[in-house]
């Protein structure tokens, strides 16, 4: 593929992805459909994709590369997603109830990305961020990481080792790259993700981890390309846009245009039902469209130049009440 292929394959697909999405969020289903509570009884049915779908919308309206018509559905999904979590209030209850709990603070930075502010919230997190138990929680490395560029986008002081972060996780050791399985390989792709914001921050990964990168994400594509693993293909083309290798990408943007039906569902791999329940299909298969969606954006801004680090169009800042304790 030449450049223009790349990025008129890219764009494809992730429009197609975020229409598959909006066509679900926009007749309810993803959302929560009861009073939800801080006390979420299980956070990776509907709480956990909600702040992924933010994501995808969120870093779609940053970068303004999408068309007008993208945009404005972009913008109608991440409405939805913000009225779902009571624009910012069941996070400020669940951050009050659970104070060592980073979910809060990382579903909130997608929304905060795009210009939807919680005053109250951000004050809680202000406190926290202070407070020596909460930086010394037991985390993942990646997860660390998570919540590091999330107070970073958020503009809460940094007290973070960049280097020290970096250097706990798996990527950060550069080791031998044919070990590298399924997990791990999420692992190095979050890592990345968070230590450049996203793409935005490309000097944020040290010349030592952006060579091996290089050298070794082609090998990763591949495999996992082999399998049929189209979430995971699409994380690891992120990467490459991260990084600045769209070209390393050629391959996994083919595949990925060719395993997308016409409706725009990408499947998660080539072993899971395309057919069937609606609300099993958004719970099957709705990560990769997110994956789908932020790939895209990340190829074109790094491609075409977008406005990282500004809320393209983003809404006056929305604040909800603090819910009464």
């Amino acid at each position: 593929m030449t450049d223009a292929q790349i990025i008129a394959t890219a764009q494809q697909v992730g429009s197609q992805a975020l229409r598959w999405l909006h066509s679900y969020y926009d007749r309810g289903l993803g959302g929560f459909g009861d009073e939800a509570t801080f006390d979420l009884a299980n956070p990776n049915d509907i709480y956990k994709p909600l702040g992924e779908v933010a994501l995808a919308t969120g870093l779609l309206l940053r970068e303004g590369v999408a068309g007008a018509d993208d945009t404005r559905i972009a913008r109608q999904v991440i409405d939805l997603a913000w009225a779902e979590l009571r624009e910012g209030d069941l996070l400020y209850d669940r951050q009050l109830r659970y104070p060592l709990m980073t979910d809060p603070l990382e579903v909130y930075v997608h929304f905060a990305r795009a210009g939807y502010r919680h005053r109250p919230l951000e004050e809680q997190l202000a406190t926290l961020n202070r407070l020596h138990s909460v930086r010394a929680s037991e985390q993942l490395p990646s997860r660390r990481l998570a919540s590091a560029n999330a107070r970073r986008v958020i503009g809460l002081d940094q007290l973070e080792d960049w280097d020290a972060l970096a250097a706990a996780t798996w990527l950060g050791a550069t080791p031998e790259p044919w070990l590298i399985d399924w997990l791990t390989a999420y692992y190095v792709t979050h890592s990345v993700f968070h230590l450049t914001d996203w793409g935005a921050r490309p000097e944020c990964l040290s010349p030592r981890i952006r060579d091996y990168l290089r050298d070794w994400l082609p090998a990763w594509l591949d495999v996992w390309q082999e399998v049929g693993h189209w979430d995971l293909v699409g994380e690891l083309l992120i990467v490459a846009a991260c990084i600045g290798e769209l070209e390393q990408g050629t391959t996994g943007w083919a595949a990925l245009a060719s395993a997308q039906l016409p409706d725009g569902l990408l499947p998660k791999d080539a072993n899971t039902a395309t057919e069937g329940d609606p609300a099993q299909l958004l719970a099957d298969h709705g990560h990769t469209a997110v994956v789908a969606v932020v790939a895209a954006t990340t190829t074109l801004a790094r491609a075409l130049g977008g406005t990282a680090g500004a809320s393209a169009g983003a809404p006056a800042v929305t604040l909800g009440a603090p819910p009464e304790s």
